[in-house]
């Protein structure tokens, strides 16, 4: 993946600002609409001189209490899904610096059978991809079958946990090749350490797609901004009668909006528009591979080949 002038640019912000695509707004419309009607229906009662009953429910949104605790547990709930997208996000990127780190120190540091040296270097672009599917919960695609062998696709079908496997066959062909002379016992040890890494990342991945936010958190922040957003007509229409529209649009657009995307957040390795560009990465991935695979054997001078031997 290159990086041009283009990716970097700053997007213009009032583009950015009435964009839909991986905007929130389409799915707390209706909500806010269910309450921007609930004030219409307010205004209405009031200007028809029609008791209010629930005026003390209004006055709860003034409470210095109730505000605090709400303010804290949505700010709490954001942070905390922010947490889990920018976790994910380290993990690939360790994912994606000890992929070309490994390819190339296979390229350079193995030799022997040429085809087979290729096909285990290419299981990198396979564990990606595996990694992928698997935090999708997902069965294995044609993407993946380019990368691995007729045999390992066989034994990858009947796999509970694809990348785990996949990091076993590359370590098993190491220690093979070590066994057989064609590569150093440090730098086994090395690419060992790399694939360790690998393993820690998809754990990590694994952690935040096993461990959703608590349920009873949600409900009571859910409760809490249904419990304000129902109150506050009967607050503000005394007041400002038909104008308690916009105002509860307004304010039910902030509350519901601000909880939407600790949601978004919460599963980064999806196909939203606020997830991780998982299938982006792994191209990336694939193409340093093939890269490296492209490069060939380098060519280095007499004693640096007596050094790496010995």
């Amino acid at each position: 993946m290159v990086i041009t002038a283009e990716k970097l640019e700053k997007p213009n912000w009032f583009t950015t600002t009435f964009k839909l695509q991986g905007s929130i707004v389409p799915m707390i419309f209706p909500r806010v609409l269910l309450f921007c009607g609930l004030a219409a229906g307010v205004s209405l009662l009031y200007t028809s001189d029609l008791p209010i009953y629930l005026e003390k429910l209004g006055e709860l949104t003034t409470n210095v209490i109730y505000n605090l605790i709400l303010g804290l547990l949505i700010v709490f709930r954001t942070n905390t899904s922010y947490d889990r997208f920018w976790e994910g996000r380290k993990a690939w990127g360790s994912l994606v610096v000890n992929t070309r780190n490994l390819a190339q120190e296979l390229q350079v540091a193995l030799s022997g059978n040429e085809q087979e040296k290729q096909d285990a270097i290419r299981l990198l672009s396979a564990f990606a991809i595996a990694t992928k599917l698997h935090l999708r919960d997902e069965d294995i695609n044609d993407e993946l079958k380019e990368q691995v062998t007729p045999a390992q696709l066989q034994q990858l079908e009947t796999a509970k946990h694809r990348p785990l496997i996949i990091v076993f066959w590359i370590r098993s062909y190491l220690q093979q090749q070590m066994k057989e002379g064609n590569i150093i016992e440090a730098q086994v040890a090395s690419a060992n350490v790399m694939l360790n890494s690998l393993v820690e990342g998809i754990s990590g991945c694994e952690r935040i797609v096993t461990t959703p936010i608590p349920v009873a958190y949600r409900i009571f922040l859910k409760r809490l901004i249904l419990i304000y957003c129902i109150g506050l007509p009967f607050r503000v229409v005394p007041e400002i009668t038909w104008w308690s529209i916009p105002v509860m649009a307004i304010v039910s657009f902030l509350l519901l909006g601000v909880e939407e995307v600790g949601r978004e957040l919460e599963n980064p390795f999806g196909y939203g528009a606020n997830d991780l560009p998982l299938d982006t990465i792994c191209g990336a991935i694939v193409n340093t591979i093939e890269n490296t695979l492209s490069l060939g054997k380098p060519v280095l001078p007499e004693k640096e080949l007596q050094a790496l031997s010995s």
